[in-house]
């Protein structure tokens, strides 16, 4: 019986009062090194929102006495292997991925489990692998919560005529998001309440794969579209694209996610209907305090728990909050996620 089974073991008897007790130490060299080295795979590093995520991610660590080493995929599932190799290679201490595709990175679990090494992974999850931590938003209550907006904006005696854009495939989030979607909207759809003109995958969450989608939509359903249910601000943007060129943009309420600075504009200018802010900072900065822990061999507390198709992860989940033009000021910006000037001041539709 390993370490972690009795701890895993100890954690169920204590899992109604406090939650799952995580620590996987990270062998000889966090005692060996008196910084911590944390490496940190990511998918990509093209979207704005992940910038950020890495920043504050560093930041955090560094005040923490942490260094981090980070490696971009660029979406491409061979090449975040061989990041993560060439992370254990240098010995960190703990792993922190991102992943591109949740059930090609079980690989790289195996592996830095193999020498020693705690895995976190973070925002997505990693199926099918032994996971030390999982840390994330409650992606269900994302999507709930965008298609709950929508499903209140319905008018009496009418039918919401909806697209649909979801996320990539290979992330495990996306179907996270389309299942809470789907347990506000499968009711009405039945009911008459909504009808799914169009919908439709958008490959790596590229916003040019969501205007593709949206100009088949347009096509098909010609403008009478009342609704865009996007997943996130890329896919968002990319929909609004192909709006602004129909004429129909600021006319359909549009959903996303993530309070890119370009998506809280177009809220702003009414091109945008609402996202979905999940607090980065606080998101960065828990994962950097549990890196750090897992790097040195500390126990934490996860009081909530993911079945990833191979075990039950320890999970830390955080709350999000609907971002509409009336509460930007209040949550965003009150935040200090975006500047007021930043998100008021821009001429960009």
């Amino acid at each position: 019986m390993t370490s972690r089974t009795v701890l895993v073991l100890v954690s169920c008897l204590l899992s109604v009062i406090t939650g799952w007790v995580v620590a996987r130490g990270g062998g000889a060299r966090q005692t060996a090194r008196e910084r911590p080295l944390i490496g940190l795979s990511m998918d990509t590093l093209k979207e704005e929102r992940w910038q950020v995520d890495r920043d504050l991610f560093i930041e955090r660590a560094a005040a923490l006495g942490a260094d981090v080493v980070v490696q971009s995929a660029n979406s491409d599932d061979t090449r975040q292997l061989t990041d993560v190799q060439s992370l254990i290679t240098q010995g960190v201490d703990a792993l922190v991925i991102i992943p591109h595709n949740g059930a090609a990175m079980a690989r790289a679990v195996e592996l830095a489990h193999q020498a020693g090494i705690p895995v976190l992974s973070y925002d997505r999850l990693i199926t099918g692998a032994d996971l030390d931590l999982y840390i994330t938003f409650d992606n269900e209550a994302v999507g709930e919560q965008q298609a709950q907006f929508l499903a209140d904006r319905i008018k009496a005696g009418s039918k919401l005529k909806l697209v649909r854009i979801y996320g990539s495939k290979t992330d495990n989030n996306a179907v996270l998001f389309k299942r809470g979607q789907d347990r506000v909207l499968e009711p009405l759809i039945a009911q008459g309440k909504v009808e799914v003109l169009f919908e439709d995958w958008a490959a790596d969450w590229k916003p040019e794969n969501a205007k593709k989608i949206m100009n088949a939509a347009i096509t098909r359903a010609g403008q009478g579209i009342d609704a865009v249910l996007a997943s996130n601000d890329g896919t968002a943007g990319g929909a609004i694209q192909a709006l602004i060129e129909e004429g129909l943009a600021g006319k359909v309420m549009v959903t996303g996610q993530d309070a890119d600075l370009a998506a809280c504009q177009r809220i702003v200018r009414g091109t945008q209907t609402m996202t979905i802010y999940k607090p980065i900072a606080e998101l960065a900065n828990r994962a950097a305090d549990a890196a750090v822990k897992l790097a040195r061999g500390r126990p934490l507390i996860a009081r909530d728990g993911i079945n990833n198709g191979s075990a039950e992860v320890p999970t830390i989940l955080l709350d999000i909050t609907a971002v509409t033009r009336e509460n930007l000021r209040e949550t965003v910006v009150a935040d200090g996620f975006r500047a007021e000037a930043d998100v008021y001041g821009a001429e960009s539709p």
